[in-house]
């Protein structure tokens, strides 16, 4: 299991290039990459989290994803600071035997990051700054695990 919380940008490919590498019952590995979008005119992103904090906060959720889905394997990486539209600004994978939990364990970590990480973010546009507020439907979507 690997968490990363970072500034630094990182190579996709590098990073499955060596996940999940010298276990031979891995049948599949899912990921994904998130993405900062542009909103109606984000010029920036400013992502803020408590050291520590945030790495025990994730540790757990993926800890729980490995035990409950029997996971190979588990990487989560999320980016802090200053981010712009078409920047990199997470990504979690996951690795088992079967496609099915792979497929359902990335799902799960992915809601908990989007609705539960702690992680304060505030977008930069036209109209000024503003923080984003929890969405009813990503809460809806953690509500099914």
């Amino acid at each position: 299991m690997d968490i990363r919380v970072q500034t630094e940008p990182f190579s996709v490919g590098d990073v499955l290039d060596g996940f999940g590498k010298g276990s031979h019952d891995i049948g599949a590995v899912v990921s994904f990459t998130g993405i900062v979008r542009d909103t109606g005119g984000l010029t920036r992103m400013v992502i803020e989290h408590y050291p520590g904090m945030t790495e025990r906060a994730i540790n757990e959720i993926a800890s729980e994803a490995m035990e409950r889905w029997s996971l190979a394997d588990c990487l989560v990486i999320h980016r802090h600071g200053t981010l712009v539209p078409g920047d990199q600004i997470m990504m979690v994978a996951t690795a088992s035997r079967h496609r099915a939990a792979a497929f359902e364990a990335a799902e799960f970590l992915m809601d908990y990051l989007k609705s539960r990480a702690p992680f304060w973010k505030k977008e930069f546009g036209p109209d000024g700054a503003e923080w984003v507020a929890a969405k009813d439907e990503d809460e809806d979507a953690l509500s099914r695990w």
